[in-house]
């Protein structure tokens, strides 16, 4: 399919949302927005007495094409109805593009979102970026609020949210980075890298009893070993940063190194964000699906767009 962005419906809220937010950045990118439904060789579970199957697939894949033109007139948008598996599907259709986007339901019942298994196997097995985004998602939420109360798509001047990258040391990516720093260049946004570490302290040794009362001691500073080891990070993830510094001048970039664990982190930073970009990296598809644990998180506790950039 001869189009940057590929994004997958499946007649649901957040399959319109992914469609919509699709259709937003293939205006951002300047390229065309493929529209692909993926109906399965076995027969549905339910098909309106209306019609066959096939008419139903073609009704729902109209439907979805039309309210994203009606929403974003003058960008190309094509079609597809497929007949395959999902996921391979999914993963045939966007074969050639630069993005693949799904959507991913609401809250469940425990309080984290709820991604599908549909969306866990493309994005563990997808060699493009994909980006998962919520349902009830809308082009107003990538804005900062408008102070004046006029809605943010009424007021194109409303800033864009942050984006947000949660960035490893130990193997830095030229594709994860480039791909946020490009999207906040292309919302004109601030990009705010985030990398969690963790440290393995000895115990501290055990004071002796002083002989007389000594006057209250001051608060204690971090450990030596815990603040150089954040200097050490700090200088780490400055040096990884630095030609894409210079390479997107007009990105503002803000660092945060911390010491914790990434997915708590992540989720935290990502609170008010327009996206999140993290990595996975590249297994052998025979050994199944894997995403990481800290992808696997943030894609079940940020609210935001996540995307999900493979790497070596």
């Amino acid at each position: 399919m001869p189009h940057g962005i590929v994004v997958g419906i499946d007649g649901s809220t957040e399959g319109l949302a992914a469609a919509h937010w699709a259709a937003q950045e293939a205006q951002r990118r300047g390229t065309g927005l493929g529209v692909v439904h993926v109906r399965h060789p076995r027969p549905a579970p339910y098909v309106p007495m209306d019609g066959t199957e096939g008419d139903w697939a073609e009704r729902l894949l109209g439907e979805a094409v039309r309210s994203v033109r009606s929403a974003h007139p003058g960008l190309r948008i094509t079609g597809r109805l497929v007949c395959d598996a999902t996921v391979a599907g999914l993963l045939k259709a966007a074969a050639d593009a630069d993005l693949l986007v799904l959507g991913s339901r609401g809250l469940g019942p425990l309080g984290g979102f709820l991604t599908g298994s549909v969306s866990q196997r493309v994005v563990g097995r997808s060699p493009r970026p994909v980006v998962l985004v919520r349902a009830g998602r809308s082009t107003a939420d990538e804005h900062l609020p408008a102070t004046d109360g006029v809605a943010p798509e009424e007021t194109p001047q409303t800033p864009y949210r942050q984006v947000v990258l949660g960035l490893q040391t130990d193997r830095p990516c030229d594709e994860l980075i480039e791909f946020a720093f490009d999207a906040a260049r292309r919302r004109g946004t601030g990009l705010s890298v985030v990398h969690a570490f963790r440290t393995a302290l000895r115990p501290a040794p055990v004071p002796s009893v002083p002989l007389v009362a000594a006057a209250p001691e001051a608060p204690a500073p971090v450990p030596w070993p815990q603040a150089q080891a954040l200097a050490d990070q700090e200088r780490t993830v400055a040096a990884v940063l630095r030609p894409w510094r210079e390479k997107y001048p007009a990105v503002p970039v803000t660092e945060t190194v911390t010491e914790g664990r990434a997915a708590v982190v992540l989720v935290r930073a990502a609170q008010d964000a327009g996206l999140l970009v993290v990595g996975r990296r590249g297994l052998d598809h025979r050994v199944g699906v894997f995403t990481g644990p800290v992808t696997h998180a943030v894609l079940h506790h940020v609210g935001c767009p996540v995307a999900v950039v493979p790497h070596v």
